[in-house]
């Protein structure tokens, strides 16, 4: 990582300090748990997602340590095996996890809010329309930087 990016440094610090779950291992707790508790929003038993709308008060809503984890779709479609769409509402100063790394490719969109954003070693400053793509297997995070909360929209798949 190097010492480009010492918010994203100082927030793994924070992370471990106070031993919070990332979201990979939420998304792999929660596809067994969580997830399926939500009716219309996760495809069950090998079935694919159906095709709708979803308002953000059907969203599967978690309130963690670093802000709001919204998951509104979570399961198998025509094309993928397995995708993920969500938000995080990231609280001030914070990060959900440190940097890291995922089977799955993503994209973030950012929609309010400041931060950095690192994908493989590139700090890059964020606010409102900055949009992330990060291929499988590479590193990346998210810190907020502002003073108000960072919202943004992630889209996770695996073929």
């Amino acid at each position: 990582m190097g010492t480009d990016c010492p918010l994203l440094l100082r927030a793994a610090r924070l992370y471990y300090a106070i031993s919070m779950p990332g979201r990979r291992e939420l998304f792999s707790f929660a596809s067994a748990a969580v997830f399926g508790f939500a009716s219309g929003l996760h495809a069950q038993d090998g079935a694919k997602l159906p095709s709708e709308t979803l308002d953000p008060i059907k969203a599967k809503v978690t309130h963690e340590p670093f802000g709001d984890l919204a998951i509104y779709f979570s399961g198998a479609t025509d094309q993928v095996g397995a995708m993920t769409a969500g938000s995080l509402r990231l609280k001030p100063g914070m990060s959900p996890h440190p940097p890291h790394t995922h089977p799955e490719e993503e994209f973030m969109v950012i929609t309010e809010g400041t931060g950095e954003i690192l994908v493989e070693g590139k700090t890059t400053k964020v606010a409102p329309g900055t949009m992330m793509y990060c291929a499988a297997g590479k590193l990346h995070g998210i810190v907020n930087t502002g003073k108000e909360p960072l919202l943004f929209y992630f889209y996770k798949w695996k073929v």
